[in-house]
């Protein structure tokens, strides 16, 4: 799997990288992502550095999925370039939660009610989850 991390130097994002680490998700392409402020900049990601990419960097990378959990902003003006480059997103903030045409998802709820063709994903608050 070819996977993004969008917001991957912020507090969840770091987060998120633990739980992948633990896991131990097989990932064939890892592509973090931050802000200009980052872009450059590196992180360590199961022993090894990898280089903070920027949205258009990461988009061209092509990869499977892209985390977001950079805020709603972030996710509202780059969810879209994504998924229109085929990127499946999933969305950790509240930008596309009460949007109709974009599915609210509990994977173990409701994930059975995906769509190869839904994009973007949105995902309640981690204390509802």
């Amino acid at each position: 799997m070819k996977l993004a991390v969008v917001g991957a130097t912020g507090l969840v994002g770091r987060e998120i990288l633990k739980v992948l680490e633990e896991q131990n998700i097989h990932l064939s392409l890892f592509i973090p992502v931050a802000s200009s402020r980052s872009t450059g900049t590196s992180i360590i990601f199961r022993g090894e550095e990898f280089t903070i990419r920027s949205h258009e960097d990461a988009i061209k990378q092509h990869p499977d999925f892209a985390i977001f959990s950079a805020g709603g902003a972030t996710a509202k003006e780059w969810a879209p370039a994504y998924a229109s480059a085929g990127i499946t997103v999933i969305d950790n903030s509240s930008a596309w939660r009460m949007d109709e045409n974009v599915p609210l998802i509990v994977p173990e709820i409701n994930g059975s009610i995906l769509k190869k063709r839904d994009r973007i994903i949105a995902n309640p608050n981690c204390s509802t989850i």
